[in-house]
């Protein structure tokens, strides 16, 4: 079982806390397993939060026996963190475990020197100050969260949530990572500041709507060509009637509508199966492997291989450290 430590502070913030306690203690598998174990742990029992107190089970030893280290932010940016808490956070560094921060949970990694020459984000009220502080890190205040590998940062508020399915798809697979998603009732694509391995699932159909049909065929029809005029025929629309109708029920085109749901395909494909790219990319309903790949890099943001590298095929719980 794979042990998610959650460090916290004094002024911590009850929901950036809470979202990680949340989103991993509530992830099953398909055999109804639970692969992690949540831990809150401080470096005294008592902590103190805005109107408060919280009694904590365990110490800063917890975070030498995790698997992943989750820092949450506290309400209030002091100039100085518990020194003993810092120092537990480079000894779980140098040790391999992965470290993870929640909105201003960025500045405590800092502050420890585990940003250093990388790049990172936070809550964008907090972005000039963790610059100044930190010239040494590289703030991108425009994203969701930043995933440099053993060290992760996220945004404030709902990004948490982004960032523990980021990390759920990655031990786990997006099967997973969806279903935990849907626990947290939590949508599943959100526009960002730029394209991350955020979990990709068909868009939602508007039940009852005149559109559910035709959307319905096109998820069953994918592979074949699909033009404007043959959907706003199945619909009984003219083309420009479709279009109005479509945007005013979806929120998009139909182009993109169609683009995104080719893209989710080729990503289950990916995921489910060792079909060649090229075989993947006329399944999905792409012209061409080079057209697969370019629209598949923008949507995604990242290559298909890489993709299949990085989610084919996880079903079971993520390793622990030996």
């Amino acid at each position: 079982m794979h042990t998610v430590a959650i460090l916290v502070l004094d002024h911590v913030v009850p929901f950036d806390m809470a979202a990680p306690m949340e989103v991993f203690g509530r992830t099953r598998l398909p055999d109804g397993r639970r692969p992690y174990r949540v831990r809150l742990c401080a470096e005294s029992r008592v902590v103190r939060a805005d109107g408060f107190e919280l009694r904590v089970d365990h110490g800063l030893e917890a975070l030498a026996d995790a698997d992943t280290v989750v820092v949450p932010g506290c309400s209030q940016l002091v100039e100085e963190f518990p020194p003993r808490a810092l120092a537990a956070l480079r000894e779980a560094a140098r040790t391999g475990i992965r470290i993870a921060s929640v909105c201003a949970g960025a500045f405590v990694l800092a502050e420890a020197g585990l940003l250093n020459g990388l790049r990172a984000t936070t809550h964008w009220v907090a972005a000039g100050e963790l610059a100044r502080r930190y010239p040494e890190v590289e703030v991108e205040p425009d994203v969701l969260y930043v995933d440099n590998g053993q060290i992760l940062t996220s945004a404030g508020a709902a990004a948490a949530l982004d960032l523990c399915l980021h990390m759920i798809r990655g031990d786990l697979g997006s099967a997973v990572a969806a279903d935990a998603a849907r626990l947290s009732v939590m949508p599943l694509e959100r526009e960002g500041g730029q394209a991350q391995f955020i979990v990709h699932e068909q868009p939602p159909v508007p039940h009852g709507s005149t559109l559910e049909p035709v959307l319905e065929w096109i998820e069953d029809n994918l592979a074949g060509e699909i033009t404007l005029g043959v959907l706003a025929a199945r619909s009984g629309m003219s083309e420009r009637t479709f279009g109005r109708r479509f945007r005013e029920q979806t929120g998009t085109t139909p182009l993109q509508w169609l683009l995104r749901a080719r893209v989710r395909r080729a990503q289950y494909l990916l995921e489910n199966s060792d079909r060649p790219i090229e075989r993947i990319a006329q399944q999905a309903g792409f012209g061409s492997p080079t057209a697969f790949r370019e629209r598949f890099r923008r949507v995604v943001g990242t290559t298909p291989q890489t993709y299949r590298t990085a989610f084919h095929g996880k079903t079971r719980a993520p390793a622990t450290r030996s």
